[in-house]
C-alpha cells in the first residue's frame, strides 16, 4: 500500500513521475532499542538492492533511483538511525548502522543475499556492513564516499557547523525555501530537491523541522571520512565506486581506495556529477548502477592482487 503521495513540481518529467508512482511500503524493525524505518518496493521474495543515503540525509533521497528496479529486485531503503523516521540514539556507532541495515535486510523479505548501494556517509556504512558481515552481502556499490585517511580539514564539529543550529520553521514553504545539501552543488533538479525536502520535514511545536539528529557528527569526533578506511582491505564480495566528476572522491582518493581493494574494483567517473548525484544526475547515477549490476549477472569476480 502507497502512503499518500506528495506534491510534485510541475517541472517533474514523465520518468520521475513514473518512479514515484510505483507502489511502495513503509516497514520497521527494532535494533538495539531504537525503531528503524524502512521502505520498501516489488515483491518479497525477489533477490534484494539495498540503499543506503548519507549523513542527515533518509530513504527517499533514494527513492526517484530505487523504485525503477522494482520489475526485476526487491528493492529497500533505509533510514538509519537518527535520520528519516528512525529513532534518534544518545550515540551513534558505525558498527550499529551496520546491524540495522543487516536487520532492514531480514525484515524485508529478500531473497538470497543483497547488493547494496550507499552514498556518502551511506558509502562507508555499505563497506563496513560489507566488512562486518561478510556472508550476507553479494556485493557493494559506493557513491562519492571519500574514504581516505583523517583529513584536518574535515572535522565533527566543521560539519555540525555547515548544518547550522536546529530552528523551527514556521510554514513547510519557509522552511522548503531553507533547504540546502551540503556540500552545495551547481546544478541540482528543482523537482527532485522539492521531493526530498518536503520528505525531510516533520512537524514540531511551533511549526516544522528537520528530521536528522544533529548529535550524530558529535560521535565521530575525528571526522567520518576516515571511519570506514580499515574495512576497505577486508572486503571478500565484489565492490565498485561511482566517483562523481565534482563530488569529495578526487582521483587521488579514488587511486588509494583502488590500492586499498588489491587494485581489483572499477573506479567509475559519473560525468557533470556532484557529490550527490541523485540530485543533479540522476539518469546517469541510474545507468552506472544498471551497467555494473548487469555485468555482475554474467561475470566472474576477478581474485584481488596480491603484492
Amino acid at each position: 500500500m502507497t502512503p499518500a503521495p506528495v506534491p510534485l513540481l510541475p517541472s517533474a518529467p514523465g520518468w520521475f513521475r513514473r518512479a514515484l508512482a510505483v507502489p511502495y511500503e513503509d516497514g520497521t524493525v527494532t535494533v538495539a532499542g531504537a525503531t528503524i524505518h524502512y521502505v520498501a518496493w516489488g515483491q518479497r521474495g525477489r533477490r534484494g538492492l539495498v540503499f543506503i543515503h548519507g549523513g542527515a540525509a533518509h530513504a527517499h533521497w533514494w527513492s526517484h533511483v530505487a523504485a525503477t528496479f522494482a520489475n526485476d529486485f526487491r528493492v529497500v531503503a533505509i533510514d538509519l538511525s537518527g535520520h528519516g523516521d528512525s529513532d534518534h540514539r544518545d550515540e551513534y556507532t558505525l558498527e550499529c548502522w551496520t546491524d540495522e541495515v543487516v536487520a532492514v535486510t531480514a525484515a524485508a523479505g529478500i531473497d538470497g543475499l543483497p547488493v547494496v548501494i550507499g552514498h556518502s556517509m551511506g558509502g562507508m556504512v555499505t563497506i563496513a556492513t560489507a566488512a562486518l558481515h561478510p556472508g550476507l552481502v553479494e556485493g557493494v556499490i559506493i557513491c562519492d564516499s571519500p574514504v581516505t585517511s583523517p583529513d584536518p580539514e574535515v572535522s565533527a564539529h566543521r560539519t555540525k557547523d555547515a548544518f547550522g543550529m536546529p530552528r523551527t520553521y514556521a510554514t513547510v514553504d519557509e522552511a522548503l525555501h531553507r533547504f540546502r545539501t551540503v556540500p552545495s552543488q551547481r546544478n541540482d533538479l528543482d523537482f527532485v530537491i522539492d521531493h526530498i525536502a518536503r520528505r525531510s520535514l516533520r512537524p514540531a511545536t511551533g511549526g516544522w523541522q528537520w528530521k536528522f539528529d544533529r548529535r550524530i557528527f558529535d560521535s565521530f569526533q575525528d571526522g567520518m571520512r576516515s571511519i570506514a578506511k580499515p574495512h576497505l582491505s577486508k572486503l571478500t564480495c565484489r565492490f565498485a565506486l561511482l566517483r562523481s566528476q565534482y563530488g569529495l572522491v578526487t582521483p587521488t582518493i579514488g587511486a588509494e581506495m583502488y590500492e586499498d581493494l588489491g587494485r581489483n574494483a572499477p573506479v567509475i567517473e559519473l560525468p557533470q556529477a556532484g557529490h550527490h548525484p541523485m540530485l543533479d544526475q540522476p539518469l546517469i547515477l541510474l545507468t552506472a548502477l544498471r551497467t555494473l549490476l548487469a555485468d555482475w549477472d554474467h561475470s566472474d569476480p576477478r581474485a584481488a592482487v596480491q603484492d
